[in-house]
């Protein structure tokens, strides 16, 4: 039986896309951004990002209602405005480590408003690029009490920390899902758990399926973000587009663990529409559904218990190829 999949668009994708050497997507006002998002077939949800998206908090709700959709989560942008330079729940600044504070509760109302209980934010800028660069003592203090102060804020909303190994810091304070549950069980809250981009877990050297059944079993399994990429960077391409297997497997487990959450798109384009990136993203995604379909759920596990690798490589090739 299929799993279903509630499909979100990270609204903040459809707009300006840059890198250091080109900027290859314009930027588009919030209302084009979620007209396109509701002429997606089967996109039922977006992730709003704050505060570029909630200049007008009113007006925000106003045009999710307007465009039918429904909001995922609030994510937390803590990198791009020039004041985190120097990081933000440990930057060295107090005032500044307080300003993080203050935006997550922020977002956290904003999410409790939309209706979506979540909060999901990735600390990229807290982190180092050389060594005796930073304070590691200090940095994890901080950002224990920053999140445990911020968190602290309202029980009714979750907050999702969404790790990664590098980028933009050359090394990234919460690189992997263990480093991010440790952070979890150290700040010692109950609506404090893991946003687990796949694209992520992927270039940390992990094995997707394995990082979803840890968070899981942690009872911090908060979100999902599915993209693709070489290992070797994020990339953010449709899922299935290199790691095949690990998606599958993925998505094997997840519905064995009875995910019934949201599963965002972080997946960018240089070529073409963003809108059509998405919704090849989508179809994608169904498709991988419906291979996990052909394989039967009850044949892969009995392939795990009998524990040949060979065997169950045969399979999964015979069987997609019928």
């Amino acid at each position: 039986m299929s799993m279903a999949f509630k499909h979100c668009v990270q609204v903040g994708i459809l707009g300006r896309y840059a890198d250091r050497f080109t900027e290859y997507q314009p930027p588009r006002p919030l209302r084009d951004r979620l007209a396109a998002t509701s002429g997606i077939d089967g996109a039922r949800g977006v992730e709003l990002v704050y505060p570029p998206d909630f200049e007008d908090p009113a007006e925000t709700a106003a045009l999710v209602r307007e465009f039918g959709l429904e909001v995922a989560a609030v994510n937390l942008n803590v990198k791009t405005d020039p004041v985190w330079r120097y990081g933000s729940f440990t930057n060295p600044d107090p005032a500044i480590r307080a300003r993080a504070v203050s935006d997550l509760r922020v977002s956290m109302d904003l999410a409790a408003d939309l209706g979506a209980g979540l909060v999901t934010v990735c600390p990229l800028i807290d982190g180092w690029d050389y060594n005796f660069q930073a304070d590691y003592q200090k940095q994890w203090a901080w950002l224990i009490d920053g999140l445990r102060e911020a968190a602290s804020h309202r029980s009714d909303v979750r907050v999702s920390i969404e790790y990664k190994a590098f980028e933009a810091r050359q090394s990234i304070i919460v690189p992997n899902m263990a480093t991010t549950l440790h952070l979890c069980d150290r700040i010692g809250l109950d609506n404090i758990g893991v946003t687990m981009d796949v694209g992520h877990a992927l270039i940390a050297g992990e094995t997707p399926a394995m990082s979803a059944v840890m968070a899981h079993d942690a009872g911090r399994l908060f979100y999902v973000h599915f993209n693709d990429n070489n290992r070797a960077w994020d990339w953010d391409m449709v899922p299935g587009a290199v790691n095949l297997w690990d998606m599958l497997e993925t998505l094997f487990y997840l519905d064995r663990l009875g995910w019934d959450g949201w599963f965002s798109y972080d997946v960018f384009t240089k070529h073409g529409d963003p809108v059509e990136a998405f919704d090849a993203t989508i179809r994608a995604m169904d498709a991988l559904g419906r291979m996990l379909d052909k394989l039967g759920r009850a044949e892969l596990q009995d392939l795990i218990d009998t524990k040949s690798p060979a065997r169950a490589t045969e399979y999964l090739l015979t069987t997609l190829a019928r």
